[in-house]
C-alpha cells in the first residue's frame, strides 16, 4: 500500500485517480479549492490554496507519490502561473524524496515521429492552445530537473474530458511522444483506464523521468 496524494484530487482527472487508488486499497489524501459533491470512502479530503507553499510542504511530506491534476485555469490561469507552482511542487519532492507525476494534456504529444505537436496543427482547438502551451512547458521543466527528482508525465489521449467521460474496460495501449490513434484516427481513453494507468505506474514504476500516453 502506498500513500498517494493528489492535488487537483476533485477534478475530472484527479477524481478518477482518487477512486481507483483507494480501491486498490492504497492511502489517498486529496487536495483542492473546495470538497467533492459526492465523497470516496476512505479518501481524506482536504482543501486549500495550492498556491501556499506551506500547503504544498505539507501534501508532500509523508507521501510515497504525489501526483498533480492541476490544470491552468481559474486561480492557476495565466503564463507561467502553473509552472511556477509545478516547480515548487517538484522542487519540494525532490527534496523529500517522492516520486512526483504529472497529469498533463495531449498537446505535447506529437502527431508522428520526428512532429509537430499536436497542439501545433491547424485542427487543434485555439481556445486550448495556451492550456497545451503551459502543461508543455511543465514536461520541460521536468526533462531539465535535477536527476535526483524522481518523476513521470501522462499525456491522455486526444479526447479526453468530462464531456467523455467512457467507461472502466481495463483494456488500453501505452505509448511514449507520439499520439496514439486508433484504426479510424481517433484518439480516445476515458477517466477510469486513464486512472487505472497512473495507479499502475504508481504500484509498477515504468516511466522513471519520462512521459507516457494512454489511449485505445
Amino acid at each position: 500500500m502506498a500513500r498517494i496524494v493528489v492535488l487537483g484530487g476533485t477534478g475530472y482527472a484527479g477524481g478518477n485517480i482518487v477512486a481507483v487508488a483507494a480501491a486498490r486499497g492504497h492511502q489517498v489524501l486529496s487536495y483542492s479549492r473546495n470538497l467533492p459533491q459526492t465523497s470516496v470512502a476512505g479518501v481524506d479530503y482536504r482543501t486549500g490554496d495550492i498556491t501556499d507553499d506551506a500547503l504544498i510542504t505539507a501534501a508532500v511530506e509523508g507521501a510515497d507519490v504525489v501526483v498533480s491534476a492541476l490544470s491552468p485555469r481559474g486561480a492557476l490561469e495565466g503564463v507561467g502561473v502553473l509552472r511556477a507552482v509545478e516547480t515548487k511542487i517538484a522542487d519540494t519532492a525532490k527534496e523529500a524524496g517522492v516520486r512526483f507525476g504529472v497529469i498533463g494534456g495531449a498537446g505535447s504529444l506529437l502527431v508522428a515521429e520526428g512532429g509537430p505537436a499536436l497542439a501545433e496543427t491547424d485542427s487543434f482547438p485555439a481556445d486550448y492552445k495556451a492550456e497545451a502551451d503551459e502543461m508543455a512547458s511543465v514536461l520541460e521543466d521536468l526533462r531539465a530537473s535535477d536527476a535526483a527528482l524522481d518523476w513521470f508525465f501522462v499525456s491522455p489521449a486526444a479526447s479526453f474530458g468530462a464531456w467523455v467521460p467512457g467507461e472502466a474496460t481495463g483494456t488500453y495501449r501505452i505509448g511514449g511522444d507520439v499520439l496514439l490513434v486508433d484504426a479510424d484516427g481517433n484518439s480516445n481513453i476515458s477517466g477510469a483506464d486513464l486512472a487505472d494507468a497512473v495507479v499502475t505506474e504508481i504500484e509498477q514504476p515504468r516511466h522513471v523521468r519520462a512521459r507516457f500516453t494512454v489511449a485505445y
